[in-house]
């Protein structure tokens, strides 16, 4: 995303978002990497759940991890 990245609206709305509820961060790191989250089941399950960022500070629902997390089966040992 790099620079463009600083253009969106949505980047602009996550950062205030984030200052108003406190958040302050070192500033330390690439700063360029988007991340993710991914639930991924026992055996051959698979992955139930894969969040991507699209742009700085999308952030994934809480409901959906928990659901995800509750489909994992314990293998058969």
């Amino acid at each position: 995303m790099m620079l463009s990245g600083f253009f969106r609206l949505g980047v602009w709305q996550n950062f205030f978002r984030a200052w108003r509820g406190g958040y302050s961060g070192n500033l330390e790191g690439e700063g360029f990497t988007l991340g993710g989250v991914y639930v991924i089941g026992a055996g051959r399950q698979g992955v139930l759940l894969e969040h991507r960022e699209k742009e700085f500070g999308d952030k994934v629902s809480l409901p959906s991890v928990l659901e995800a997390a509750e489909k994992i089966k314990p293998q058969a040992s």
